[in-house]
């Protein structure tokens, strides 16, 4: 019997693999050797196969494979909770979050990113991709690039000028040219983190750059993401300027297809429902942020409608209130659920789906990553059962969709290496970060003049 050898072997431990058959092991093993899974299946038969350097006894523990953030804005944890709740969408987009981006310095972009990635690997999520406001998109990657976590990232592009005064071809040139030279500088990397072409979207890019962009990222196999429709004012711009939806506009100009990622998606209607599918459109709903804001995604929202029509629906955290993709899915599960009053509307299983699967094949990690199955990267995450709210374990997709949180993570592995152990990051020295974040955050407020609002008395 030829053996396998592994780095790492986790047995005893039940498997929920997300493989092609949705197999749920009860008493499973999983073995990794450099950045690949080599062997899952019963804990008797790996065992008897595999040689391993480090052996884990997971017994009475979960092991599922690492979550997809498919939308979260790394720079915004040093502001979290200063914003107020009661503005409307504009308000609080023009008058607080862009003057409050703009304030942060490289470094403090940086160092609120290590705190979003902090959040994210200790919750069990390996991958994310980026909300396109980075103003400082270099600074970001060295400073994350040794945490050990996949990301698609690119930098806040916009270009439309919506001063009659303003050059409307420079903006668009500058901006196509940018995304070049960011792409061609990263060119050639086959670490975790890629170059993309992100849009802020809305009613914010041109034609011209949304062709220009999603031409670089189809010739260069990448994705392209951008915010759509959270609110009623981005289909109420295109039908004024362009005479239909945002979605129909977006398949005019030719952009629509797998590569493209379009985030929030509130307010469409079924025509543009209908496109998505079509074309294989992604969709990144964020329920936490749909929540926060009011978007009204329960009665307006045809997320579900998504699912069942085949549209790829994934999942995100958007902006820093929180990183837990956990929590994301049993608020997006609830939400709709609520909204349409049927239980049966969105299972734990298909919840489970959208925050792997359907995130990886958004991140062009399709087949690569998401399951916990032989040649996958080993990206798996250790999760600890003996806790209130798992005990005792029936079904395990119920219990993670519907009691479970990212607290109850213990390990995490990207790419085989182990970056969390003890529910702790092993990556940087989490005490030291937040120190820095608690200290450098005052300043960021203190340049903006935006004052700290609370209905109760604060000294």
């Amino acid at each position: 019997m030829t053996r396998i050898a592994a780095d790492t072997l986790i047995t005893g431990a039940c498997l929920v693999t997300m493989d092609a058959t949705r197999r749920i092991l009860a008493d499973g093993a999983l073995a990794m050797a450099g950045d690949r899974i080599v062997a899952v299946g019963p804990s008797a038969e790996v065992e008897a196969v595999v040689t391993a350097r480090t052996r884990i006894d997971a017994r009475g523990k979960l092991v599922t494979p690492g979550l997809v953030n498919g939308h979260v804005h790394l720079t915004e944890t040093l502001i979290r909770g200063f914003i107020p709740e009661d503005l409307d969408f504009a308000e609080g987009l023009f008058g607080w979050v862009i003057p409050l981006y703009e304030a942060h310095s490289a470094e403090e972009q940086a160092l609120a990113a290590q705190l979003a990635v902090v959040a994210m690997l200790t919750s069990g999520t390996t991958t994310f991709i980026e909300g396109g406001t980075l103003l400082e998109p270099d600074a970001v990657w060295d400073a994350i690039a040794p945490m050990g976590i996949r990301g698609r990232m690119g930098r806040w592009i916009m270009d439309r000028a919506f001063d009659p005064a303003a050059d409307q071809g420079a903006l668009t040139d500058k901006a196509i040219a940018t995304i070049a030279a960011d792409l061609d500088r990263h060119a050639g990397n086959e670490g975790l983190l890629r170059a993309w072409p992100l849009l802020v979207g809305h009613s914010t890019n041109t034609p011209e750059l949304w062709q220009a962009a999603s031409a670089m990222a189809r010739e260069r196999g990448l994705g392209l993401a951008a915010h759509m429709s959270p609110d009623p004012a981005d289909p109420e711009f295109y039908r004024a300027t362009y005479g239909c939806s945002p979605v129909e506009w977006l398949d005019r100009i030719g952009v629509l297809g797998d590569h493209l990622s379009l985030v929030h998606m509130v307010h469409v209607d079924r025509d543009e429902l209908d496109a998505l599918a079509r074309t294989g459109t992604n969709v990144v709903f964020c329920p936490g942020a749909a929540m926060r804001g009011g978007y009204g995604a329960g009665p307006c929202g045809l997320h579900a409608e998504m699912v069942a029509g085949g549209v790829n629906l994934l999942l995100g955290t958007d902006g820093g209130d929180r990183h837990d993709m956990w929590q994301q899915g049993m608020m997006m599960a609830g939400l709709l659920r609520d909204a349409r009053r049927s239980p049966a509307l969105i299972t734990a299983e298909q919840v489970l789906e959208m925050l792997t699967l359907g995130g990886t094949r958004a991140a062009g990690l399709g087949g690569q990553v998401g399951a916990l199955a032989v040649g996958y990267q080993a990206d798996v995450v250790l999760i600890d059962t003996d806790r209130p709210e798992m005990v005792p374990l029936w079904h395990p997709p119920r219990h993670l969709v519907w009691s479970g949180d990212g607290r109850m993570v213990d390990s995490v592995w990207v790419a085989g290496r182990q970056v969390v152990g003890g529910g702790r990051c092993l990556t940087i020295d989490q005490d030291r970060l937040f120190a820095q974040a608690r200290a450098m955050a005052p300043g960021i407020v203190e340049r903006v003049g935006l004052p700290l609002k609370s209905p109760w008395p604060m000294s």
